[in-house]
């Protein structure tokens, strides 16, 4: 029996279970930081608001609580979206891809092909008077620590919700997009890469937060079988997305000033701008798919749960983006108001030949930033007294970290694959395609959580642009 993986934190997910039906679980190895393993855990059994903390340890309950890798065996399809089928020889899982089916239990399917599945115990903390999950570990890598713990989606909320909080939407729909526009322009790509330049080719923004949302949905769904990688492209990525004819983009130094969040004429020029990136972190989701989706490392292609991370990233930043235009709307503004800049965009086209410096400079550099800076910004509109806004905020950089722990999970794994040194490759990586200092301070608490620690980031700079006198 292996030894088990204890709650995050110290705390369970036994109240998460009275919210939602499935979870993905991240672990990193503590031994070899470069090494993730990604599980779907699965409630099958209804909890009432009286049971969902009380009656969890029982057996009843537990007993309908199972743990599986989050990829088919088979071609690597995500199974967080898996039908849950009751078969002569029990429940199973269904791959939405090819319909291979896996017991719950064993992971046996009867094509001959197994999952992993890990032992689910429900333990009580007698000190805290609670119950917490704990997983069976895979095995290996020295001991696991938890990195990632979230519901799958908002489909899977018990009871069922739409909430905008939660997943940016309203119930008319689209903010700023009819439904008429958006079957009017929307043909259906049949792979996940051209799906992927459609978005990038959009500049309504309301049109790619809905198109990424479909991607998304078709992909974890099996109603998008194909990634592509073995089809030419009908077009390749644009240089550079484009937007609205409306939008007033300038150069980085000339937008709107926006002040310190104690006046609301501040607190919307941030969360403009904040909308703004978010804008451009939808495109570079899909761009870093597009453009990289043929990649091969050592001869061996990128597997499928690069290409669900990324799907994942490019619709959390769709949310970020729909529920920071839904707060400026409420505060009697709109997106579009202010000037805009295209920076973050200016570091992609730096970095459009190499995956291994896309992952560095825009997700361990740029969005590493973000975790560093969102605190400080957060804690000034609680001052002002906007928990409105302070919500989405708290909801936005509670996503950045999963985002830069990807980048940190496909980094290490390039580097793991080409037998380099993360930390000195990293470096460089930064030295030939960053201009600047790292600059602090740093959130190094959240910045160790996405796998970031101080050796990487410290006394760091940037020489892009530099010009070394010879000799």
């Amino acid at each position: 029996m292996s030894r088990m993986i204890p709650p995050q934190n110290g705390a369970g997910i036994s109240s998460a279970l009275s919210t939602h039906t499935r979870f993905i679980v991240t672990l990193r190895s503590k031994l070899r930081p470069s090494e993730y393993h990604s599980l779907i855990v699965f409630r099958l059994s209804a909890l009432s608001d009286s049971e969902s903390e009380a009656n969890l340890a029982h057996d009843d309950h537990a007993s309908q609580i199972f743990a599986m890798e989050s990829t088919c065996p088979h071609l690597g399809a995500d199974l967080s979206h898996a039908d849950i089928e009751d078969t002569d020889v029990g429940l199973v899982a269904v791959c939405p891809w090819h319909r291979y089916d896996f017991d719950l239990r064993t992971g046996y399917s009867e094509t001959g092909l197994k999952a992993c599945t890990y032992r689910v115990e429900i333990r009580a903390d007698e000190a805290k008077g609670e119950e917490a999950v704990w997983i069976e570990s895979p095995s290996g890598a020295g001991g696991w620590e938890v990195v990632e713990l979230r519901p799958v989606s908002e489909d899977f909320a018990d009871p069922p919700h739409a909430s905008p909080l939660n997943n940016g939407q309203s119930s008319e729909g689209v903010v700023g997009v009819s439904p008429s526009i958006i079957a009017e322009h929307m043909p259906e790509p049949k792979t996940l890469m051209e799906y992927a330049v459609l978005i990038l080719n959009t500049a309504d923004a309301g049109l790619k937060v809905e198109r990424t949302r479909r991607a998304a949905s078709a992909f974890r769904t099996g109603k998008l079988k194909s990634i592509g990688r073995s089809e030419a492209l009908s077009r390749p990525p644009p240089d550079v997305p484009p937007r609205e004819e409306s939008m007033q983009i300038v150069q980085p130094g000339k937008v709107t000033k926006r002040g310190k969040a104690g006046s609301l004429k501040s607190r919307i020029a941030i969360l403009h701008a904040l909308a703004n990136i978010e804008q451009w972190a939808i495109d570079l989701a899909w761009d870093i798919i597009a453009r990289f989706g043929n990649e091969r490392v050592n001869g061996e292609p990128l597997p499928p749960q690069f290409f669900s991370d990324w799907v994942k990233v490019g619709e959390d930043e769709s949310k970020h983006f729909t529920l920071l235009r839904r707060r400026l709307e409420e505060m009697g503004t709109f997106y579009g108001s202010h000037t805009v800049h295209a920076g973050l965009w200016e570091s992609a086209q730096t970095t459009s030949t190499s995956l291994s410096a896309r992952l560095c400079i825009i997700h361990l550099v740029h969005e590493a930033r973000g975790l560093d800076v969102n605190p400080t910004t957060i804690a000034r509109f609680k001052l002002a007294g906007d928990l409105e806004s302070v919500r989405v905020l708290e909801i936005i950089h509670h996503d950045e970290v999963t985002h830069v722990t990807a980048g940190h999970r496909w980094f290490t794994y390039l580097c793991s694959k080409l037998d380099v040194d993360p930390i000195v490759t990293f470096r460089k990586e930064v030295r030939d395609h960053f201009s600047g200092a790292l600059k602090g301070p740093f959130n190094e608490e959240d910045r160790r959580k996405a796998g970031m620690t101080p050796d990487f980031y410290k006394d760091l700079q940037g020489e892009l642009g530099s010009v070394h006198p010879r000799g």
